[in-house]
């Protein structure tokens, strides 16, 4: 006789290999092959070997996939989130306080990093060889800055032109986040003001959203394996002979990393009555794959997920300070970055001395610029920004790429950390959070589940694996 017509629910499956714990895998399996690649060695003239160009490929391709999505995701996801807001009453009030909150994250994280860099010294006596000393190929600037948000075209497209060694030169479109922003904020604002005829276009913008959040769900379900590919290709690149020159250097880094994130944020959520356990374990799903991904903007979606589902912010407006914060909520790429490498340079020229001015500068372009970033894996616009307006030489910049991307997993997973906090405790402080949610048990998957009677595909999105078929106590058989 079948359990539905005894009315005795089915017995649920056992659950899969979570999501959280197949990234973690990765993570594992992917420093284990990297250093596997390290043992084999380069082949031929220098060459990388078969398992590091493996690494490499699946890494890239993975990244790439993320950012195919990223365009689309931002117009919509932004002129969504403006008509989401059109009919709440203190909308204003929340955009305000979310700007604020964001800014004084910033200067709690930005005064650390200062604090740090002139405590620690990482500069002095750094053994780094300064024959690595090179401008970079590009540097941020207040006024390219400016220019860079006029959109020069309706997509926000430009191209870009690369040469190659032996003379060769190729072309590829790319894509202008600030410009996307500028445009996605300009249709937002113009659908709003047209009222009822509008209707149709948010209509299709929210429908055009979902589809491509159910897309990129599916490209972040490929992060373990993307996972292996970027943490492999990165020891198999950098080994530790890099990081050991620039050892000190690194550690203060993520010495700053580690005390915005489980000291500040932690300080932050309880003094607004949120527990600092719940805060993690409800955001650590968003932290998880930004650490991998390195990228803010394509962690956004699972960034927005944990926001609402974990921690109880309301859809209406998660759906705005998520993808705001994507952008310019960089606590680690604007804050704690910029200010200990601005400090660092400053100690490894001789005769470059920084003073209070130099510091309060550090202060307001880690505030101001951040936006500069634009929710992009890498933050050397931001420090060249940086050290062009305290009058830092820039060539100080190819003494720190070489372990860039290992900084920017560390710098990502806090940027994402702080875009999930600052919603929450804005929803707590204008009482809209839903407290039982925030508090509710994660299950193995690391979310609340949305209800009893989700559907199977609405546990996948999460990052759930789907559920046992439901029965209905009492059905005829």
């Amino acid at each position: 006789m079948s359990a539905q017509s005894t009315g005795v629910p089915a017995q649920r499956r056992t659950p899969r290999f979570p999501f959280a714990a197949q990234v973690l895998t990765g993570l594992v399996l992917g420093v284990v092959l990297g250093f596997v690649a390290l043992r084999i060695g380069p082949v031929g003239d220098e060459q990388p070997n078969w398992l590091a160009v493996t690494l490499e490929t699946v890494g890239s391709t993975f990244v790439t996939l993320l950012r195919t999505i990223v365009p689309p995701l931002i117009v919509l996801a932004v002129i969504s989130s403006i008509a989401n807001l059109r009919n709440v009453a203190n909308a204003a009030r929340l955009a305000w306080k979310t700007l604020l909150w964001f800014g004084g994250t910033a200067l709690i994280a930005v005064a650390i990093g200062i604090t740090l860099g002139l405590t620690l010294r990482p500069g002095l006596n750094s053994g780094v060889d300064d024959s690595t000393l090179a401008e970079p190929s590009g540097t941020g600037s207040w006024l390219a800055f400016i220019e860079s948000i006029v959109p020069v075209n309706f997509l926000g497209l430009g191209a870009r032109v690369s040469g190659a060694d032996d003379g060769s030169f190729s072309a590829s479109l790319d894509f202008n986040v600030l410009q996307l922003i500028v445009i996605a904020v300009v249709l937002g604002v113009a659908a709003v003001k047209v009222g009822k005829a509008a209707e149709p276009f948010i209509t299709f913008t929210d429908s055009a959203l979902q589809v491509v959040l159910k897309a990129l769900w599916w490209v972040i379900r490929l992060a373990p394996i993307g996972t292996v590919g970027l943490l492999g290709n990165a020891v198999y690149s950098y080994g530790w002979t890099t990081i050991g020159a620039l050892g000190k250097y690194t550690l203060t880094i993520y010495i700053g990393l580690a005390l915005v994130l489980f000291a500040v944020y932690p300080l932050l959520a309880r003094l607004n009555g949120l527990s600092p356990l719940k805060y993690f374990s409800g955001v650590w799903p968003a932290v998880q794959l930004g650490f991998v991904s390195r990228s803010s903007m394509g962690t956004m979606p699972v960034t927005q997920r944990v926001t609402e589902q974990n921690l109880g912010v309301p859809r209406y407006y998660s759906a705005f300070a998520v993808p705001f914060g994507a952008t310019t909520k960089m606590d680690g790429c604007a804050a704690i970055y910029p200010a200990i490498s601005a400090i660092f340079i400053a100690q490894f020229f001789p005769g470059v001395s920084l003073g209070v001015t130099d510091y309060l500068l550090i202060a307001f372009v880690s505030v101001i610029g951040s936006a500069a970033t634009a929710g992009t894996t890498g933050a050397t616009v931001m420090l060249t920004l940086t050290l062009s307006t305290l009058g830092l030489p820039l060539e100080g910049v190819g003494l720190l790429l070489a372990v860039d991307p290992i900084l920017d997993m560390g710098r990502t997973a806090v940027n994402v950390a702080g875009q999930a906090l600052v919603p929450a405790i804005v929803a707590k402080r204008e009482g809209i959070l839903d407290l039982p949610r925030y508090n509710a048990p994660r299950t193995a998957s690391g979310f609340v589940p949305l209800d009893e009677t989700r559907t199977d595909a609405e546990g996948d999105e999460a990052g759930e694996e789907p559920d046992a078929p439901k029965t209905t106590v009492g059905a005829s058989g």
